[in-house]
């Protein structure tokens, strides 16, 4: 199974809009990060995990050239806003199913309207598949089983999955212990850390590696990273020597 970072940068993105950030002023390609999401591929099978607002841009740069599914984490704008640029895949292979929870379904159906609309459908309009997401159901994509991990993202409830021995978390700031006993025994555990300051939302950097501590995959990468977290190869220095900043079009092999 090969699992293809997408975008590993927080909701703004790296470099931030305006600013005279160092990090976003760096010339180094792993300090330039679009929306967080991945690609996780095998065999003849292949899965993004959020469609945020880059998703056009990934998939040009990626290559990727089929997407059988989109497994949604939540409804927050950076992980969703990309819905619109699945056409070309609909174009080829028709309707592509999206997993995700009922609240989520119910938020983009407000938020694309057109494309669920069934009375004078606009016929370019994406066309989707939706399959709700429960948590302690696992469900199939392709020939493997997804299992949900739900997690807060303050407030909002949050899905993580897990596909055989690889797990992605993102906008992670609480997790209950019987989620946790869910990711034990993992090759490799992908989990979100904007920054060195506490965060309201997400796990700051020690939070994010306690969890790694707690949870013991045999490596660990983070993402959803903030330009003020620092730089790419000087944040790199001081991890645990089995975790690792994760970067855009970085491609790992489970």
């Amino acid at each position: 199974m090969k699992v293809y970072f997408l975008g590993t940068g927080t909701s703004q993105g790296i470099p931030v809009i305006g600013s005279n950030h160092p990090v976003c002023k760096s010339t180094d390609f792993k300090d330039k990060r679009l929306r967080v999401s991945v690609w996780v591929s095998w065999e003849n099978h292949s899965f993004v995990i959020d469609c945020g607002p880059d998703f056009r841009q990934q998939m040009l740069f990626s290559n990727c050239q089929k997407v059988d599914g989109i497994l949604f984490t939540h409804e927050h704008s950076d992980h969703t806003a990309g819905l619109d640029d699945i056409r070309p895949f609909n174009f080829k292979q028709g309707e592509i199913p999206i997993y995700a929870h009922q609240r989520v379904i119910d938020n983009l159906k407000k938020r694309f309207d057109y494309v669920f609309e069934t009375i004078n459908r606009y016929p370019g309009a994406p066309c989707v598949k939706t399959i709700e997401v429960i948590n302690n159901q696992p469900f199939s994509i392709g020939d493997k089983t997804a299992i949900p991990i739900d997690v807060m993202h303050a407030g909002l409830q949050v899905f993580g999955y897990r596909i055989d021995d690889f797990a992605y978390l993102t906008d992670v700031k609480t997790i209950e212990d019987a989620e946790i006993e869910k990711l034990k025994n993992l090759k490799v555990l992908v989990i979100n850390a904007l920054r060195e300051e506490s965060h309201f939302a997400h796990f700051n950097l020690q939070e994010a590696l306690d969890f790694i501590t707690l949870v013991q995959p045999k490596k660990a990468y983070i993402t959803h990273i903030s330009h003020i977290l620092g730089f790419h190869e000087e944040v790199q220095k001081r991890l645990p020597e089995n975790v690792f900043l994760a970067y855009d079009n970085l491609e790992i092999t489970i």
